[in-house]
């Protein structure tokens, strides 16, 4: 099968021929329609993923048919349109057990624990627990969004933040995963301030439903505060850092009223310094999100058939896989385009 593989960390990413892969007894190979280009996949290309072995094929959002099952396999069969989130559960830990398959102990990911969609071919594991059935209707795109920006941003609002209609919500940085929780935030009901350095991504948000957006750029950080006060003067509801920066962690973190609770979703290049201060003494949330369990997935899947939620929105460009190498380059030097890229590879 066709793949785009990297030999080293930081290494030109080359299309390659490389070995079909073989289903495990508990897992499927699915032939791949559409696959997210995620800023994760960058990180895992530059060496910030220890899980990694070379060589490597990256790619961990996807939807597409599959091809084969292995033996223990039950409630899927060949023929079958699927994602998965992008953390795959064991099934079998405590923590799979108490319905938190996305902190699964015994985790396998696409992309980086094992070779990952950027392929005509890619393995799952585990699949009885971590398949979602996908609507012959729904657009492959936005299918594949739904296993990693979406369905993080939506545990993150709704399961750990318990964001409500009526609400407010600040949304510092508006790539895919910021524009994705722009978008849930707005078809809950919330009021939504969008945060960004660049005028298009901003421009989005508008058109996604943010209610405010404030360019950030060469503001301090107390400018962005009083912007953010200003739209909202009781305080925010609920933040999200959607780009893992200290200093944009920060501004979601004091932009909220005492009680106010916080995501971080943006992934940190290095342990940061935040304003522990200001959490002990408003008593602030600050919670993680990192995807969601399997289970979880038909309230989200209802979101998108009620047309209050439209992923394929989000995407502004579908190259081939020929094309990626140039794009997972130009993403890591921040020379891509804004908005979302999808790979489509089949029909």
């Amino acid at each position: 099968m066709r793949a785009v593989c990297f030999d080293g960390f930081s290494a030109r990413p080359v299309l390659r021929d490389v070995p079909e892969p073989a289903p495990s007894a508990r897992g499927v190979v699915v032939r791949v329609q559409a696959t997210g280009l995620c800023r994760s996949d960058v990180h895992g290309w530059l060496g910030h993923d220890d899980g990694i072995t070379l060589p490597h094929v990256p790619g961990h959002e996807l939807v597409g048919i599959i091809e084969e099952v292995g033996d223990d396999v039950h409630r899927f069969a060949v023929g079958d349109r699927v994602t998965t989130p992008f953390v795959c559960a064991c099934g079998h830990c405590p923590e799979c057990a108490s319905g938190n398959g996305q902190v699964c102990r015994n985790q396998t990911q696409p992309g980086f624990t094992h070779w990952g969609s950027f392929a005509e071919l890619v393995a799952l594991h585990d699949a009885d627990t971590n398949l979602i059935a996908v609507p012959a209707t729904l657009d492959a795109g936005a299918a594949a969004l739904l296993g990693c920006r979406f369905a993080t941003s939506y545990r993150g609002l709704v399961h750990q933040a318990r964001l409500e209609g009526g609400e407010s919500l600040v949304v510092v940085g508006c790539g895919g995963v910021g524009l994705s929780a722009v978008m849930i935030g707005t078809a809950l009901g919330a009021r939504v301030v969008a945060v960004d350095i660049d005028d298009d991504a901003l421009a989005r948000a508008d058109r996604f439903g943010a209610a405010v957006t404030v360019n950030s750029r060469g503001l301090s950080r107390e400018e962005v505060l009083a912007a953010v006060r200003a739209a909202v003067p009781d305080g925010i509801d609920v933040s999200v850092d959607a780009l893992g920066r200290e200093e944009t962690a920060a501004v979601g973190i004091l932009s909220l009223r005492p009680r106010g609770r916080h995501v971080q979703i943006g992934l940190f290049p290095s342990d940061p310094v935040l304003p522990m201060g200001a959490v002990i003494g408003r008593e602030l949330s600050v919670l993680g999100s990192h995807g969601m369990p399997a289970q979880d997935y038909p309230e989200l899947l209802a979101l998108v058939a009620e047309d209050r939620l439209r992923p394929q929105d989000l995407i502004e460009r579908r190259i081939t896989l020929d094309e990626v190498p140039d794009a997972l380059v130009a993403m890591a030097g921040d020379r891509s385009a804004g908005g979302v890229t999808v790979i489509d590879l089949g029909p």
